[in-house]
């Protein structure tokens, strides 16, 4: 387990911006979420890294961030929170923050 927080922490930590979509097997507007994060990543490319956190495995980076509902999407540059949404958010709005980001 502390390997993988390592590694988020790594990866968060990154020039690169990360989108980090923290969500839930049994959250039904968690599962509209991936062909919008899909069309995201083919606009965006390799500018931004995408990665999905489910909750119920990793209730402790869910509390560090307090994460309160599912979906939420975080975006993370050099360690700092550039942005946050809860709630299904459509690709132009999300891309709209990563272009500030990148």
């Amino acid at each position: 387990m502390e390997q993988a927080a390592n590694k988020f922490q790594q990866l968060i930590n990154g020039d690169t911006p990360v989108l980090v979509d923290f969500s839930a097997e049994w959250c039904r507007p968690c599962k509209m979420m991936p062909p919008i994060l899909k069309e995201v990543k083919n606009n965006m490319g390799d500018k931004v890294t995408i990665i999905k956190i489910d909750i119920d495995k990793s209730p402790q980076t869910a509390a560090t961030y307090q994460i309160q509902s599912v979906p939420t999407l975080v975006l993370f540059k050099q360690g700092q929170i550039k942005w946050r949404q809860a709630g299904v958010v459509p690709a132009k709005q999300i891309e709209q923050a990563l272009n500030k980001n990148v």
